[in-house]
């Protein structure tokens, strides 16, 4: 009897100081993701269990955020906050400090199999050899902040659906360790979402097989489908552009170079991403005579009517859209 009173008084307490208001009974685990595939990501485990807020919405570019008030709001009141980690969100540090929150930071990209950015705080790449592999990617997603430096991986790991697997099970840990009393939940819904993963894994692969080898080149806005290339047989040809963004900072030199590149390797058509000025690579396009193509879902989740609602979706609908243009 006096344990079982100890026990009362010490959740009343804690709940009058506000430790954790998810230990109210019936209450649901609060949870902040700092961007729309990675709320996609959570949502689909933490299902009816979970209060989610999401950051960055499926337009924003998580690399240059500017956080809102609400923010601080959902990070103070937040019991797990979910990031990619990579330095992929610089501005969540002074965020999470600011809004004096006590949640628990899980960098869902631990245990991914990184790719290294070489020379990832050089962003001069007139000596770089054209032709690298996947393994020779350097930062370049300023979106027109060219003070921001990249760490030294690439943080872009949702673009393979194996490394979606590893997150996954890094989201599913954490909200068990939050919230045993769903475990069962958290577990069953990793493991439905994880076979959807896999199924989307072999469905890439069935579609890829379908491109000549030598024909499965990708020229991008700037380096993001690092971890694509690599599981997928790939070679990226944008290396000259650097952390150039949009036509009107790309030199005559670095236009060249890369119209270059796309003549030398026989690219039919170059791409563009939903986020960030299409300019530069309608006027790379134009210049190379070939063709640009639909606009590629990479840093959030498309619209409602897009088929990239949801992150499944969203890399089918680019699979599809690479597919169709280099086949």
């Amino acid at each position: 009897m006096a344990l079982r009173r100890l026990s009362l008084w010490l959740v009343i307490v804690l709940l009058t100081l506000g430790v954790s208001s998810t230990w109210a009974h019936g209450s649901k685990l609060k949870v902040v993701a700092t961007y729309s595939i990675l709320g996609d990501l959570v949502q689909n485990i933490g299902g009816d269990n979970i209060q989610l807020a999401v950051l960055v919405s499926g337009d924003g570019d998580p690399h240059v955020y500017e956080p809102t008030p609400q923010d601080l709001i959902a990070l103070a009141e937040a019991d797990i906050l979910f990031e990619n980690g990579l330095e992929l969100e610089p501005w969540i540090d002074d965020l999470y400090q600011a809004s004096g929150s006590k949640a628990v930071r899980v960098a869902v990209s631990e245990g991914v199999d990184l790719l290294e950015f070489a020379g990832h705080q050089h962003h001069d790449h007139e000596d770089k050899d054209h032709g690298h592999s996947h393994e020779d990617h350097s930062h370049g997603h300023d979106h027109g902040d060219h003070n921001h430096a990249h760490g030294e991986y690439d943080p872009h790991t949702w673009l393979s659906p194996l490394n979606m697997i590893v997150m996954a099970e890094n989201v599913r840990d954490a909200l068990v360790a939050a919230d045993r009393s769903h475990a069962r939940a958290y577990r069953a819904a990793a493991d439905a979402y994880i076979a959807e993963l896999q199924a989307l894994d072999a469905y890439i692969r069935e579609q890829v097989v379908t491109i000549p080898e030598e024909r499965r080149v990708l020229v991008t806005t700037h380096e993001v489908f690092g971890y694509f290339a690599r599981d997928y047989g790939f070679k990226l040809l944008d290396s000259a552009l650097g952390s150039v963004t949009t036509a009107s900072e790309a030199s005559a030199g670095q236009i060249a170079l890369v119209i270059g590149e796309i003549r030398e390797a026989g690219v039919p058509v170059v791409f563009v991403e939903n986020v960030g000025n299409p300019a530069l690579m309608q006027q790379i396009a134009s210049e190379a005579g070939v063709a640009l193509a639909d606009p590629l879902y990479t840093h959030g989740l498309g619209p409602a009517g897009s088929g990239a609602e949801t992150y499944l979706t969203m890399m089918r609908t680019n699979v599809d859209i690479i597919v169709a243009a280099l086949r």
